[in-house]
């Protein structure tokens, strides 16, 4: 059972990517939760603790940046991870235009 929480930097802009869209669901398409990222680019999402299994996040990266006036060319990032007995999950989102990257945080 885990706790999953994410961070999402813009790194064109050198700043915590605000206001993102970001929607956690099962891999076989279940919704779990959904929120939006705060000033500091971070959100906690779905339940206190998540069934061990495989999930994804999807961050709504298109709408980030057409807000900004930003030329972009991936609509969504769609980050799947396996959850396995983790306490905590954290996810973080490393951001720009044309390009995304992701590793497991602690």
């Amino acid at each position: 059972m885990t706790h999953l929480t994410t961070h999402i930097l813009d790194a064109t802009a050198g700043t915590p990517a605000t206001g993102v869209a970001v929607a956690l669901a099962r891999l076989d398409g279940t919704p779990v939760a959904e929120g939006m990222t705060d000033a500091d680019g971070r959100l906690a999402l779905g339940p206190e603790r998540l069934d061990d299994g495989d999930y994804a996040l999807t961050f709504a990266t298109g709408a980030y940046f057409r807000a900004r006036g930003v030329a972009s060319f991936h609509p969504i990032a769609t980050v799947a991870f396996t959850v396995s007995g983790e306490a905590h999950l954290h996810v973080p989102l490393l951001l720009s235009p044309f390009a995304y990257s992701t590793y497991r945080g602690s």
